[in-house]
């Protein structure tokens, strides 16, 4: 006695046509779709993002207030030969933190309240 489900799945296994290119290109279709959309809503807006934190990081200069991991403090010296910078924490008291981890700290003008 055989199986009806097993007879039905060999049959049609046998019974398909071969496939052209067009029909393997329109399957793929939604694949390509999503991925140009996952590059537009995802990679690119953080790849901008990306550059503006470098360019922000190389424009990096003495007096300016940063945070370095919720530190907040005043940049005393750039090291241009390496990616440190030295951020004044509290009066005489400084410490030496790498550029990439500085976010700039906004401050509000003094007119405004």
């Amino acid at each position: 006695m055989m199986n009806p489900i097993a007879a039905a799945y060999a049959q049609s296994a046998g019974a398909s046509a071969p496939t052209s290119l067009t029909q393997n290109l329109v399957s793929f279709l939604p694949l390509i779709l999503i991925f140009g959309v996952f590059w537009f809503l995802i990679i690119r807006p953080q790849m901008t993002k990306q550059k503006q934190q470098r360019a922000m990081v190389a424009a990096l200069k003495r007096g300016d207030r940063v945070s370095a991991n919720g530190i907040l403090g005043t940049i005393t010296r750039v090291r241009e030969d390496s990616n440190e910078a030295e951020v004044e924490i509290a009066p005489q008291l400084r410490i030496t933190v790498l550029r990439d981890t500085l976010v700039p700290v906004m401050v509000k003008p003094a007119n405004d309240k």
